[in-house]
């Protein structure tokens, strides 16, 4: 079917334009005008060259989602139908594949599939979260306050995978760095001593001999050290992706000091921000505990969380199986044992979140208050020792000189 590119101005005399898949230019104005649009001018749209070639094609972002539910809830909340929401969402759309996947949503809700049922066939946009939140949205009729509690937590989720990635940024680029410029040292610079002392003729320090030694291993190997690099980055890669591999450097990361800390307070942060949310939109425990598990992120956690639904699933309460698992702080589990007492665990869990979301903001913090000072000790060692490697023998000859 055809796209067209329209202009026109809405009832308030501002311009508007956009884009809508139709069989006829006559249907495009007829819809324009159902949408309260005066058309201006509706022309076809130029053929894409690259429409067919995959990995040309822009990604669906997670703002792109949040966008999308954001405005959704804003349109369903002013009464307007979810097929007619669909088409202004497309029309808008500037992102080809969004844009794509937005037409089709739209065609199989229109023949008589559900929303949910439409974003489910598209996992890698529309995650187990988003498609069972939808779902109960339609099924309580409460979709505007489902989509609006969507793109909260989306943007909560976001601001903190930020955090976490900006505070490994900088060691990950610091330490990179520096192997780069100590390799550079090695294969280049030490060479150009090395000449130099052989016309000394004398004996090298030892400090200075084992940095040469070291120079001419790099010198000669530095294809194989760069290769074996890689081939073991590659295969802890394979090895993490195994379900034994995940497990096992999971746990490790877990024991970590300060790092491993940090990742405890990110999963009880997004453990409890996707459980509240889900409970206070309608989801049931158990299926909310299944799709938490499988976003937390860490294997140790994910088999924890799986645990305490299995208990749950048996007849006992949240709180005792998550105390026993030892990955949650005693207190989130005291909590929860009173929001559960109460009647109110979607509440106490928001609590949980909103609380676990400014430790998480303390420990990037002191990790990255950590990490600053022992970046600048194993640049100067590395670095400065290396400098004085090489001269040691220029204070040697000058010492013997003067005696």
């Amino acid at each position: 079917m055809p796209v067209y590119l329209w202009t026109g101005k809405n009832t308030r005399g501002d311009k508007k334009k956009g884009e809508m898949e139709a069989s006829s230019e006559e249907i495009v104005r007829a819809s324009l005008k159902r949408m309260k649009i005066e058309p201006i001018k509706i022309r076809p749209k130029p053929k894409d060259l690259f429409e067919g070639i995959a990995f040309l094609q822009p990604k669906v972002r997670q703002t792109d989602i949040i966008l999308f539910a954001r405005q959704f809830s804003t349109m369903i909340d002013a009464g307007l139908p979810i097929i007619q929401c669909l088409e202004i969402l497309y029309s808008q759309q500037e992102n080809a594949t969004f844009k794509k996947l937005l037409r089709d949503i739209k065609e199989q809700v229109e023949g008589g599939a559900t929303l949910a049922e439409s974003l489910k066939k598209y996992p890698k946009e529309f995650d187990d979260l988003f498609v069972n939140m939808i779902a109960a949205g339609e099924a309580g009729g409460i979709l505007d306050t489902i989509l609006r509690r969507l793109s909260v937590y989306m943007e909560k989720a976001a601001r903190l995978k930020s955090k976490v990635k900006g505070a490994m940024t900088y060691p990950l680029v610091t330490l990179a760095i520096a192997i780069v410029v100590l390799a550079v040292i090695l294969v280049f610079v030490i060479p150009v001593f090395q000449d130099m002392f052989e016309d000394f003729g004398s004996e090298l320090p030892a400090f200075t001999q084992l940095v040469v030694d070291a120079s001419n291993f790099t010198k000669k190997n530095i294809i194989y050290i760069i290769i074996g690099l890689v081939l073991f980055l590659f295969a802890l890669k394979k090895f993490y992706n195994t379900d034994k591999g995940k497990e096992t450097i999971d746990e490790l990361l877990l024991k970590i000091p300060i790092i491993g800390e940090l990742i405890r307070k990110v999963a009880v942060a997004k453990f409890t921000s996707t459980m509240g949310t889900m409970l206070s939109s309608g989801v049931a425990i158990l299926e909310a505990l299944e799709i938490v598990a499988k976003t937390a992120g860490n294997k140790t956690i994910e088999n924890a969380v799986y645990v305490v639904r299995s208990d749950i699933a048996e007849g006992r309460t949240m709180a005792d199986p998550l105390s026993e698992s030892g990955v949650f702080p005693a207190m989130v589990c005291q909590m929860i044992a009173v929001g559960e007492s109460t009647g109110a665990l979607d509440a106490m869990l928001e609590k949980i979140a909103i609380f676990y979301d400014e430790e998480v903001d303390q420990a990037v913090e002191n990790l990255t208050a950590l990490i600053e000072p022992f970046m600048l000790v194993f640049l100067g060692v590395t670095i400065g020792g290396l400098v004085v490697a090489m001269y040691l023998p220029v204070f040697k000859m000058a010492g013997a000189i003067g005696g």
